[in-house]
């Protein structure tokens, strides 16, 4: 059985949510200093890398990132490729694709390219889900969604309705994923965050079984 690790590497040099935290990685304590072992200090935001939002990310009165069910964050998913869309992920889409039976999707985009060249500069013309794209998802009962870029959510929103709606409606958002190398299909995923009480999220170490 293959695995796929579709997690991005975390680095001083991964791009970052503009205005969120940097990434810091220093030595706490070092060998070549004299102590007696190696720690590292580490201090990122919970929205970092390849990461799972909770719905007390936007919602008030959502659950967080501790309570969020295994149910939900393993099990079988659908991945579909959606490498030609050069904007967005809107309903007008969705309809062509098969959703019978899924209740984890993940879409590859053109996004996963920026991945697979390196590139440490934030790209803001990311391929998005829209509202009337989350709106879909909903209603098709999908309760965990997967994109390859740093949000589910157009640069620039100011009302961030996709997040709202899916997060309002309990679905788990898992964004940063790096798909380059993952063909459309099915798998098993298992997308495991840090158990952090109270948090609107967490990263993550996100796997793909194949089937």
């Amino acid at each position: 059985m293959k695995i796929h690790d579709v997690s991005l590497l975390i680095s001083e040099d991964l791009p970052i949510w503009p205005g969120d935290p940097g990434i810091s990685m220093t030595l706490a304590s070092s060998l070549n200093h004299g102590d007696d072992a190696n720690v590292t200090r580490l201090e990122i935001g919970v929205h970092t890398g390849t990461h799972i939002d909770a719905p007390i990310h936007f919602e008030a009165e959502g659950m967080s990132v501790d309570e969020l069910s295994m149910d939900i964050l393993i099990g079988s998913c659908r991945v579909f490729d959606l490498s030609e869309i050069v904007e967005n992920i809107g309903a007008k889409i969705l309809k062509n694709l098969d959703f019978s039976g899924a209740t984890r999707v993940l879409f590859k985009t053109r996004n996963s390219i920026w991945w697979a060249s390196g590139k440490t500069e934030f790209q803001k013309d990311f391929v998005y889900i829209t509202e009337e794209g989350a709106k879909y998802l909903v209603d098709h009962g999908v309760n965990l969604v997967g994109i390859d870029y740093l949000s589910v959510e157009k640069f620039g929103s100011s009302d961030y309705s996709t997040h709202h709606l899916l997060l309002r409606n309990k679905v788990v958002i898992v964004e940063g994923l790096n798909l380059s190398g993952i063909s459309s299909g099915e798998y098993e995923l298992i997308a495991l965050p840090l158990r952090l009480k109270g948090s609107d999220g967490s990263p993550a170490r996100v796997i793909l079984k194949e089937q």
